[in-house]
């Protein structure tokens, strides 16, 4: 590598909509599959972890805390470091990050070593992959995001169906650290899919080449005084619909992970068999792989995307709701019910977070936007689960952990939407007020530049017509004289002056080398 391009101003080069952006998109979609199904696969091992270090679930659990917890706390490093040194680069050290932690928790000797290698380190790894794929994605779609950004979505329920029976597979034939040690392997597909992360530049010409050089030329001093661009953009918080969009989906993720954490054991609860439970998350994975690509195409409409914000509140509400009526499942159906319209709904919270965001933020400031708001998402998901197994420990129902986390969800709702239907609509109202105020002005101004130049008109017409005669008077004093001159040319000795010179003329050579005839000869 010569050197580190870098992405982080495309320089207004448009989105291409497709193109290669569509192998970013794929890349996006194993990233995104990775981020989010790999905590939860992990919990696959669990049981054997617990016979070899001999300690309980609540310690096994924290594997995936930590995991999580890297993912979105470390947003603001992600930020900085794509602000610094571009995409392919940080994701290309991710990959790499995320496959060491794996390999060095094959060799583990304690629980404490598969905190470090498994939680930190890989952890680290997937973060370092899954912010730069969003932001990369932003960049390539824009009139398509909506719908590229429902497939990318997609990828972790897909990645949960397949690397949760995966990692059943490994630990019957292999055993944890062989598991471990083969999922560090698959991993490395990362950095493959770090290489297709290619910075987006415009297509150069000849005459742009000779352009772009000179531009470089005059500007080499000026970059020289430029002050150095920020690594992580604090200005977002002045924007009212940034701050509103941060609260509100700290609030949601309080209740949005509670039920695909508990819904199984609600269901052993009930009496029914452990396969027959575990059955509810391929149901309920099943129907979230449909639900996020289908909420893209909706929100892609011209109609909808204007209103993607309403569109995303009312996901929130239905998926809260959903909770709630969940919470009084006395049987089996009832449940299954339960995670069809859970898949639905959770799917289409999933295919439109980050649109959201993108809207909201913009291209140039979603970099920093997005780590700020992973890092504030990061202390509800610290809190939310294990609050609500404090809760059920209490109770010991999970009717309440089910409500709790539907009102939570709900409540972010209506943060989200009424908060942006009051503030924001606000403000568009007193810029289109501003805006007429302008317009009237201006058409005052222009009322009175009319009037203006009516009389500026009368007054030049005045002076054009003492112009025009003053210069018939030139023109006729200049006739008068060209007739004095030819009077006085058609005098006797001007003539015979006039006759010498023409003989003169006459009997000189041309120009050719032949002497001119005389005109007697001429007869």
């Amino acid at each position: 590598m010569g050197g580190v391009v870098l992405d982080v101003d495309t320089g207004g080069v448009k989105a291409p909509d497709g193109g290669w952006g569509w192998a970013v998109l794929a890349g996006c979609f194993v990233i995104t599959g990775f981020s989010y199904a790999f905590p939860k696969a992990v919990s696959v091992f669990f049981k054997e972890l617990i016979r070899e270090f001999g300690v309980g679930y609540s310690d096994t659990a924290w594997i995936s805390s930590i995991l999580l917890a890297m993912l979105y706390g470390t947003g603001p490093l992600c930020s900085v470091l794509v602000n610094r040194f571009g995409c392919r680069p940080v994701m290309m050290v991710g990959g790499l990050f995320a496959s060491l932690g794996m390999i060095l928790a094959s060799f583990s000797t304690g629980i404490i070593h598969i905190y470090l290698s498994t939680g930190v380190i890989t952890g680290l790894g997937l973060a370092l992959n899954f912010q730069p794929s969003l932001i990369m994605l932003n960049r390539y779609f824009s009139e398509k995001r909506p719908l590229a950004n429902g497939l990318a979505a997609a990828g972790s329920p897909v990645a949960l169906c397949c690397l949760s029976p995966l990692g059943q597979v490994l630990q019957y034939q292999y055993g944890w650290r062989g598991g471990f040690l083969i999922l560090g392997g698959i991993l490395l597909n990362c950095c493959v899919c770090a290489s297709l992360m290619k910075p987006l530049v415009a297509p150069t010409t000849v005459k742009a080449k000779d352009q772009e050089q000179d531009k470089e030329e005059r500007t080499e001093g000026a970059e020289k005084k430029k002050p150095k661009a920020k690594l992580l953009d604090f200005s977002v918080f002045k924007d009212a619909g940034f701050v509103i969009y941060t609260v509100a989906a700290s609030i949601m993720v309080l209740g949005l992970f509670v039920p695909p954490v508990f819904v199984v054991s609600y269901a052993k609860e009930l009496g029914n068999e452990d396969t027959k439970s575990a059955l509810l998350l391929t149901i309920l994975g099943f129907i979230d792989i449909f639900a996020r690509p289908t909420c893209g195409v909706i929100a892609g409409l011209k109609w909808v995307r204007p209103r993607c914000v309403y569109l995303f509140s009312f996901a929130m509400i239905f998926n809260g709701v959903t909770d709630l009526i969940g919470s009084q499942a006395k049987d089996y159906a009832s449940l299954v019910v339960f995670c069809i319209f859970f898949g639905i709904s959770y799917g289409m919270v999933g295919a439109l977070q980050f649109e959201v965001l993108m809207t909201i933020v913009g291209t140039q400031k979603f970099s920093s936007a997005i780590g700020l708001v992973l890092l504030m998402e990061a202390i509800a998901v610290l809190v939310g689960p294990p609050g609500a197994g404090r809760l059920l420990d209490i109770t010991k129902n999970y009717m309440y952990v089910f409500l709790l986390a539907g009102s939570e969800v709900v409540l972010s709702a209506v943060v989200l939407a009424t908060c942006n239907f009051l503030f924001i609509r606000k403000k568009s109202s007193a810029v289109e007020d501003k805006l007429e105020n302008i317009t009237v002005t201006d058409d005052s101004k222009m009322e009175m530049c009319s009037k203006f130049t009516e009389n500026n008109d009368e007054e030049e017409k005045g002076e054009r017509e003492e112009q025009e005669k003053e210069t018939k008077r030139e023109m006729l004093k200049e006739e008068e004289q060209k007739d004095k001159d030819k009077v006085e040319e058609v005098r006797p000795g001007s003539v015979t002056e006039e006759s010498q010179e023409a003989e003169k003329l006459l009997k000189q050579p041309q120009p050719n080398g032949d002497i001119a005839i005389n005109p007697e000869t001429c007869l």
